[in-house]
């Protein structure tokens, strides 16, 4: 046991495997309060507990969203409930076994996926697919076949989207299942390819010529038939090489003089936050953008919509110069897989390429290395900036001249 502190909360470490539970000794703490912290060092405030001889554990709520004072608060409530003779657990999974599929569907994108840049893709999938199906059915009467139905019927005419839905659906019921809202996950352990074959992932290499860049690079103005505003997402993905739906969500709040920082709550794929050096390329783009609240704004507080993204692009091919035919020319993500591929030409290393665009670490490597490689990314960012200019240019990329102008800043 140790006295929980906001300095220990924030700075500890996860376990190399499973999780572990420290106990708060602090003297305003109620017996039982504690912190639990996974592999992925998510971090929770729990509260142990003993009902009629079960041992209880509950979660309380997830740091940050909960600070250590308010649960610690709370625990206390807690604890004067349980003294008083109610079982909290018992309490809650029956106030929670009525709760239709529709119903959870509201709650997860409310207190999770709303959140996350790829909110509305989630929500409108649940909301097209399995809400139509599923939706008047009690959450903890779903079996996993309930899901295997839905998805494969949707395979059968589009097998990306039923791939999407898969996803979501396996993120809402972990979601459930962390909030004991359901006993188990019923479909935690279901793969793509064990549905149906049309969900096999299959991975798209497309990545921009020079000409396509500079193409892109190029254009000073939106084409017609484009928001100026989706130009600049779309080069600054290109710049960058982060998620475009992390770009569309960008707020001005999140740049600190040369550094762009992507909280975590944003991000979906990862517990940290993700701090992104500026080139001077980049920080020409964000001078030119007009937004108030979001960096890229359609309407005032409105940022670029990811999905109107590639409507866009599609939309207005010919004036940025894509090439080929509707069915081989670029979309948004392309852009972060061409500069990848460009930091990986200019001979940065895989570990700072990886780094720098925001792909988290798998393994011992991840759990052990914290080191946050910020004058390296600032280096890989300067190096495929010069690439990419040599390449506008007209220049080899592999022996640039192009010397960037500096930004106001």
């Amino acid at each position: 046991m140790a006295a929980l502190s906001d300095k220990l909360v924030n700075e500890i470490e996860a376990p190399a495997k499973g999780r572990k539970m420290i106990f708060d000794d602090h003297k305003d703490a109620p017996k039982g309060f504690g912190l639990r912290v996974t592999v992925k060092r998510k971090r929770a405030f729990v509260l142990r507990y003993n009902s009629q001889g079960k041992d209880r554990l509950m979660t309380i709520g997830e740091y940050p969203t909960w600070t250590l004072a308010a649960a610690r608060k709370k625990a206390g409530e807690l604890r004067r409930e349980i003294d008083g003779g109610t079982d909290i657990l018992e309490k809650r999974r029956e106030q929670r076994a009525e709760l239709t599929v529709a119903e959870v569907i509201e709650k997860f994108c409310k207190a999770h996926a709303d959140k996350l840049a790829s909110g509305p893709a989630i929500r409108g999938a649940l909301a097209k697919h399995l809400k139509p199906a599923l939706g008047e059915k009690r959450i903890t009467d779903v079996r996993r076949r309930d899901v295997i139905a839905v998805v494969e019927a949707l395979a059968q005419e589009k097998g990306r989207q039923a791939a999407l839905l898969l996803t979501y659906t396996k993120q809402m019921f972990a979601w459930c299942e962390d909030r004991e809202i359901i006993e188990a996950n019923p479909v935690a352990t279901l793969k793509a390819q064990k549905v149906a074959k049309e969900l096999s992932p299959k991975s798209r290499a497309r990545i921009l010529t020079d000409d396509e860049i500079r193409g892109l690079w190029d254009c000073k103005a939106a084409p017609e038939g484009m928001h100026a505003a989706t130009l600049l997402v779309l080069q600054f993905i290109l710049v960058t090489g982060q998620r475009p739906g992390e770009v569309c969500a960008a707020r001005l709040s999140e740049i600190q003089g040369r550094v762009w920082t992507i909280p975590a709550e944003h991000r979906g794929k990862t517990d940290d936050d993700h701090s992104v050096p500026l080139t001077d390329s980049a920080l020409a783009l964000i001078q030119r953008a007009a937004g108030d609240e979001y960096l890229f704004e359609r309407y005032k507080g409105r940022p670029i919509d990811v999905n109107a993204l590639s409507k866009a692009v599609r939309r207005c091919g010919d004036a940025l110069g894509n090439g080929g035919d509707k069915s081989t020319r670029w979309r948004p993500h392309d852009l972060r897989r061409t500069m990848r591929t460009g930091l990986a030409a200019a001979g940065v290393s895989e570990t700072v390429a990886e780094t720098t665009i925001g792909h988290v670490r798998k393994g011992i490597a991840g759990v052990y290395d914290r080191h946050r490689y910020d004058a390296e990314k600032r280096a890989a960012l300067e190096a495929w900036e010069r690439r990419l200019l040599a390449i506008a240019s007209g220049e080899s990329a592999d022996n640039p001249k192009v010397v960037a102008i500096r930004s106001k800043t």
